[in-house]
């Protein structure tokens, strides 16, 4: 048995899903963050459990070489690249590797996964961004909470964010001190600034910022989109979120903007698309691009097929294979990017799409004498579809299901379910948006 703080000397073994090394000690799985797989580490044990155990890499006692230095100073204490210690090749090798895994022993099946898309860049990618704010020793800091804490991670540098995110947060730091802005505590639950929300348009570079504040209105408002205006390039919206909840939850659902568009724009697959704070989209664009050309490929659309998008958000896939079909709906939950659907299919001068605020699980209550769909396009949250939708989706019997996915886990998990109503996937293609972080994204395509 080990017990907290003694030092073991472990092989890694493997990687979990969440991208920590793994080795065994007497049988036991110990896990170790920063370590790569193959390498012998020195391991001092911070949790000791009946089934497990934790450690931290004090000593690389025979390094990978797939390993890599560090670029990022606090990469370690943030826990948001858990693979920055890694080659990029290796990276995407692990991931590729989590699919093909999860797809077999999860699913139950042999399909062939086709080589993952790198990304071009995995750097600076990230076109939104949530930065908590909070009081730490007296002092305002602004960043990122360290994995599995509350405790801030200064963000300065961040190699995932887009530069000009710093220039936004400079501001809000001059604007606190200069005006004697309160920021939240979880504790007490007083404060007014809680969060900082920024989203770029990669194509146009239109910058959006919202403060999300735990008070009716903004105080000084004036000198925040002074400080903005005249220091951000690209500004195109100041927005402010309203959340006075004792919740973990960001946003909101109340917002009021305070200078320019309440939404910004940007182009994706050659179609146009306004994007409100609320609204789901893809953080990394180039690789959004690439990702939405593998799901039309999959439609493989001619001109006159009905089309069913479920979690279309603000319509961003189903947009992309209008053009090609006879006829588009599209299911969200979120009223907001439903209205920014519909304002995107007529701002495109889509005339052939229709879209709908309702519940995945409720969709197919709409669509009773609507007649048969071709091909539906699945893009459902991390938990994956419920069991109802999946029998829904294979009652209305289309010949292509067209599924998007953030964890391969449930995705596996899905396209058995969808085996045993007949539907066979053919083509599974894993795709890189989240350069340096655990996450993967997956297109599959299921026929009957």
């Amino acid at each position: 048995m080990l017990t907290k703080n003694d030092r073991v000397e472990l092989e890694i073994t493997g990687m979990t899903s969440e991208g920590c090394g793994v080795g065994r000690h007497g049988g036991l799985a110990v896990f170790v963050p920063n370590t790569v797989e193959g390498e012998t580490v020195l391991a001092h044990i911070i949790k000791a459990k009946k089934n497990y155990a934790v450690g931290k890499c004090v000593e690389i006692l025979r390094a990978s070489d797939k390993r890599v230095e560090s670029d990022c100073a606090v990469s370690e204490k943030c826990g948001g690249c858990v693979f920055r210690h890694i080659s990029y090749e290796e990276e995407c090798r692990i991931k590729w590797e989590r699919v093909h895994d999860a797809v077999r022993k999860i699913g139950g099946i042999d399909t062939g996964i086709s080589p993952i898309v790198p990304s071009e860049n995995v750097d600076f990618y990230r076109n939104k961004a949530q930065y908590p704010v909070r009081m730490e020793n007296e002092e305002v800091k602004i960043g990122f909470f360290a994995q599995r804490t509350h405790r801030i991670v200064s963000s300065d540098g961040c190699k995932l964010q887009r530069r000009e995110f710093d220039g936004v947060l400079r501001c809000f730091e001059k604007w606190i001190k200069e005006n004697g802005i309160t920021v939240y505590d979880e504790i007490t639950h007083r404060g007014e600034l809680r969060h900082i929300y920024i989203r770029r348009a990669h194509k146009t570079g239109q910058i959006m910022v919202c403060a999300v504040i735990n008070a009716p209105k903004l105080s000084k408002k004036e000198a925040l989109i002074e400080l903005l205006t005249q220091n951000v390039e690209g500004l195109a919206s100041v927005v402010v979120n309203v959340n006075r909840k004792q919740t973990n939850v960001i946003l909101g659902d109340e917002f009021t903007t305070l200078w320019g568009a309440d939404r910004i724009e940007d182009e994706l697959c050659g179609v146009r698309l306004k994007i409100s704070p609320h609204s789901f989209y893809q953080v990394n664009s180039p690789q959004a691009e690439r990702l939405y050309k593998i799901a039309e490929e999959y439609a493989d659309l001619k001109g006159g097929e009905r089309v069913l998008d479920i979690y279309c958000g603000i319509g961003s896939v189903g947009l992309c294979a209008a053009k090609n079909a006879g006829e588009l709906i599209g299911f969200e939950i979120v009223e907001r990017a439903v209205q920014n659907a519909r304002e995107n299919a007529k701002l495109n001068g889509f005339k052939n799409t229709e879209f709908f605020c309702a519940d995945a699980a409720t969709a197919f209550e709409y669509l009773q004498d609507r007649g048969q769909f071709d091909v539906v396009f699945l893009d459902p949250p991390r938990k994956g579809c419920d069991e109802k939708l999946i029998n829904d989706v294979a009652k209305a019997n289309p010949k292509k299901i067209v599924y998007i996915s953030c964890d391969p886990a449930t995705l596996a998990r899905d396209l058995k379910r969808f085996a045993e109503k007949g539907y066979k996937t053919e083509k599974i293609t894993p795709v890189d948006m989240f350069p340096r972080t655990h996450h993967v994204e997956t297109v599959a395509l299921l026929k009957r």
